[in-house]
């Protein structure tokens, strides 16, 4: 099934079940009236929310209306932890080389400004302070994120991959300058990561069929800046490390609490080799891996980092042809004083 959290004043929103080609949507309410209640009470509540989405996707749930990802928060707005892996080999490999030795799943706990899919990315100065050498390096980082129920303290990976209860399109936003100024420090993420974003619909593993095979999608994650398609990845072989082993990671010696995010990280594919020379032509999922792509083919990056009016957009279709979670399309704007 297929689920959404609109936008209706409060912090956790008004839950929706989604149809499958994500026409008609139908409130939740005589189910449950947020997410995080049907994630505490997945086996009562789950099959009833299942019922629904068979009677909207049949035409026949009598109050559905037009769904509109525009007034979508994150599908959970409100998460009792967000960790991001390093689950993407070629975005280690191009963005921090000096980690692609290391054998053990790579994690940074994650904080919890957790945004709609077609909220505006506020930023307190862009790429024109370029000027005066002070760019902050906005960036993004296109990947795939699930939703887990409790999965206990050193569960293997096979059993941390049974608590995916959902999963999602993620857009981990990142200040490049920042980050620098942190691993210098040998501390971080907080300052370099303000925000990540959701597909609009976070939707159950059953609903990828034959794409969902061992903790990952094995669909083309298709990232585009202002309108130009700069990423066609194909996310099962660029996950290298699997949802199931991220979790793993991440309780390895505490509980995964019910509703906890756990986001792969920026996802894009290894390069290949043409006559001596590497080409990446499946693209990338963040603007540090074409700055390093360009490094190692020029000796130089040229790609400038994000600016204000620049748009994102992130999607994923399935083998139909359908989106499969709707589309992240976002804008880097000015943040207010």
């Amino acid at each position: 099934m297929k689920l959404a959290t609109y936008k209706d004043g409060s912090r956790d929103g008004q839950l929706l079940v989604v149809s499958r080609d994500l026409g008609q949507a139908h409130y939740a309410t005589g189910i449950a009236q947020r997410m995080q209640q049907v994630l505490d009470d997945w086996n009562f509540l789950a099959p009833q929310l299942e019922d629904l989405y068979a009677t909207l996707n049949q035409g026949k749930a009598r109050h559905a209306f037009p769904f509109d990802a525009a007034q979508c928060m994150a599908p959970l707005p409100r998460a009792f932890q967000f960790a991001s892996g390093l689950g993407g080999a070629n975005h280690l490999d191009l963005v921090y080389p000096e980690l692609t030795a290391l054998d053990a799943p790579l994690l940074h706990q994650g904080y919890g400004h957790l945004q709609g899919a077609c909220d505006k990315a506020l930023f307190a100065d862009d790429g024109a302070a370029q000027l005066s050498g002070q760019d902050p390096g906005i960036d993004f980082e296109a990947g795939l994120a699930v939703i887990t129920g409790d999965v206990p303290a050193g569960a293997p990976p096979e059993q941390a991959l049974d608590g995916v209860r959902l999963l999602m399109l993620s857009n981990g936003w990142t200040l490049r300058q920042r980050m620098a100024e942190e691993l210098k420090r040998g501390l971080g993420f907080v300052q370099s990561k303000p925000a990540v974003a959701f597909s609009p619909v976070a939707v159950t593993p059953d609903e990828l069929g034959e794409a969902w095979v061992g903790g990952r999608v094995h669909l083309t994650l298709q990232t585009s800046l202002n309108g130009r398609t700069v990423g066609l990845c194909d996310a099962g072989d660029a996950m290298e490390v699997p949802f199931g082993q991220l979790i793993a990671g991440l309780g390895a010696t505490r509980r995964v609490r019910v509703g906890s995010i756990v986001a792969s990280g920026a996802l894009s594919n290894r390069a290949l080799e043409t006559e001596g020379r590497q080409d990446w032509p499946k693209g990338y999922a963040s603007i540090a891996e074409k700055r390093a792509m360009e490094a190692r083919l020029d000796g130089q990056p040229a790609t400038a980092y994000m600016k204000f009016g620049d748009t994102l957009r992130i999607e994923m279709k399935g083998r139909d042809g359908l989106s499969v979670f709707g589309a992240i399309e976002q804008q880097v704007a000015p943040r207010a004083a």
